[in-house]
C-alpha cells in the first residue's frame, strides 16, 4: 500500500489504476438537507465520490493519498442556475465570442466554488463545445449546460419553427423572456410562448423563462413551462400561483442580484471593499464604475429606481414561495457587464437570507436543490457515491453565517483542485 500523505494540495505520485484521494476530518455539508457529517472522510477516483461518510465507518482503500481537512468544513459546488457565459469583457461586449473567453469565465466561477452554470440564453457553437468537454474527465473549471438563442419569433408557426431548428443543436433548456422591460418593449404574447413550450416538450426539452409580472407567471405556469428564471417582481404572490407552482414542481431562480446590479452602481458598492471581490476585479471596471457621471446616470435612471422597488416585491415574495413550499434554485442572471461571475453568486445566498430564508435553505437552494430543479440530481450538487467529486473547501461553517462561503480554501472539481490566482 502506498503510504498516505497529509499534504493538503500534494501532486500525487505515480501509481498503478486509477488515482485514489481520501478526505479526511472536515464538516461535511452533503447538500441533501441532512445534517452535517462530523469529522467525515470521503473517497474520490475517477473524478467521483466513491464513499463517503463519519470516520470509522468508512474504509480507507488501497493506493491512497490523504488530505487532511481537520477543522475545515466541505461543502458541495455551488450551482447557478441563472448565469450567462457569453461575450461580455469588463464592461462592454467582445467583438467575437472567443473560446477563451469563455473559458476564462469559467474558471472564474469554479474559483469562487460555483462548478456549475446555466447559461440561460446568447450561447453559441463554442457554449456548446465546451458544455460537451465538461461532461467527462478533467476540465479544471466549472461545467456548463447551455440553452442557445433566447427564442423569439413573430408568430406561433415561427416559433415552432425556431424550436425545430435550436432542438437540433440538444440544447439543456429553451430559453424564452415574457417581460416588457417595464414597458419599453413588446412582450412576447400568450399564444407565442404556448407555441414555444407545446414545441419544446415534443421534442423532450425544458423550457426557462424570463418573467416579471405575477399574471405572466400564471399564464406561463397554465401553459406549462418548466422553470421561472426570475423572481415575480410586480406585486405580492398569490395563492393561486403558489397552487401552479407546486401543481407541477416548477422551480423559481429569484436573482435578487440582477435587480441589485441595476441601482448598486449609483453609490460606492460596499463590496467594492470586500477581499474576496478585489481577488478577481479588474481595476479598469471598478475605476469605470466609479466615474461621477456614471453614478449621476444611475440615480437618475428611472428604470434603476423602479427595479430597486421591485427588488423589495422579489424579496417578500421568495420568503413566501418557500414557506409555501415552492422549491427555489440559486440564481443571479450574472455575466452581463456590472454582474459579476462567481462573487455574485455569495451575494446572492447572502440576499436570500436577507429575505428571511435561513442558511440552510439558501445553500440547499444552490446544491442539491438547484441539482433537481435543472435534472442533475445525483450528479452534481450532492456529495454522495456516485456523483461527481465538485466541492468547495470552506475555512468557516455557512450554516452559522452564509457568508461563510466566501471563505474558500481550495475547490474541486471532478476530483481535481482548481488553480487559485
Amino acid at each position: 500500500m502506498v503510504p498516505l500523505l497529509a499534504l493538503l494540495a500534494a501532486a500525487p505520485l505515480a501509481v498503478p489504476g486509477p488515482v485514489v484521494r481520501v478526505f479526511v476530518g472536515a464538516r461535511v455539508i452533503d447538500g441533501t438537507g441532512a445534517a452535517p457529517i462530523e469529522d467525515a472522510v470521503f473517497v474520490v477516483s475517477e473524478g467521483r465520490i466513491q464513499a463517503i461518510g463519519p470516520r470509522g465507518q468508512v474504509k480507507l482503500p488501497e493506493a491512497t493519498y490523504l488530505f487532511d481537512l481537520a477543522g475545515k468544513t466541505v461543502i458541495p459546488g455551488l450551482i447557478n442556475t441563472h448565469g450567462h457565459v457569453d461575450e461580455t469583457v469588463g464592461l462592454g461586449p467582445w467583438p467575437e465570442v472567443a473560446r477563451f473567453n469563455l473559458l476564462d469565465q469559467l474558471e472564474r466561477y469554479a474559483r469562487y466554488g460555483v462548478t456549475t452554470v446555466f447559461s440561460l440564453g446568447g450561447d453559441g457553437p463554442q457554449g456548446f463545445r465546451l458544455r460537451d468537454a465538461g461532461a467527462h474527465g478533467t476540465i479544471g473549471r466549472a461545467r456548463l449546460h447551455v440553452s442557445g438563442p433566447v427564442i423569439t419569433a413573430p408568430s406561433p408557426e415561427e416559433a415552432r419553427a425556431r424550436v425545430d431548428e435550436l432542438a437540433a443543436r440538444k440544447p439543456d433548456f429553451v430559453k424564452i423572456r415574457v417581460d416588457d422591460n417595464l414597458g419599453a418593449a413588446p412582450k412576447m404574447p400568450p399564444p407565442i410562448y404556448r407555441a414555444v413550450i407545446d414545441q419544446a416538450r415534443k421534442h423532450g426539452l425544458r423550457v426557462a423563462a424570463h418573467v416579471f409580472y405575477l399574471d405572466d407567471a400564471k399564464g406561463l405556469l397554465e401553459a406549462g413551462v418548466d422553470f421561472i428564471a426570475h423572481s415575480i417582481r410586480d406585486r405580492d404572490v398569490d395563492g393561486e400561483v403558489i397552487r401552479l407552482f407546486k401543481q407541477r414542481d416548477v422551480c423559481l431562480s429569484p436573482t435578487l442580484m440582477r435587480e441589485v446590479s441595476t441601482f448598486v452602481y449609483e453609490s460606492e458598492p460596499v463590496f467594492f471593499s470586500d477581499p474576496s471581490f478585489l481577488r478577481e476585479a479588474d481595476a479598469a471596471v471598478l475605476a469605470e464604475l466609479r466615474e461621477p457621471k456614471r453614478r449621476q446616470s444611475v440615480r437618475e435612471s428611472r428604470s434603476a429606481q423602479a427595479y430597486k422597488a421591485a427588488l423589495e416585491v422579489a424579496s417578500r415574495n421568495l420568503k413566501k414561495l418557500a414557506d409555501a413550499g415552492v422549491r427555489i434554485a440559486m440564481g443571479t442572471d450574472t455575466g452581463p457587464p456590472g454582474r459579476f461571475q462567481g462573487y455574485f453568486e455569495h451575494l446572492e445566498l447572502e440576499r436570500m437570507v436577507g429575505a428571511g430564508l435561513t442558511p440552510r435553505q439558501a445553500l440547499l437552494s444552490a446544491t442539491g436543490e438547484a441539482a433537481r430543479c435543472m435534472g442533475l440530481e445525483g450528479q452534481v450538487g450532492t456529495l454522495r457515491p456516485g456523483a461527481w467529486a465538485d466541492f468547495v473547501v470552506l475555512s468557516g461553517d455557512p450554516l452559522e453565517d452564509v457568508r461563510r462561503t466566501r471563505a474558500i480554501e481550495s475547490v474541486w472539481v471532478g476530483g481535481d483542485a482548481v488553480r487559485r490566482k
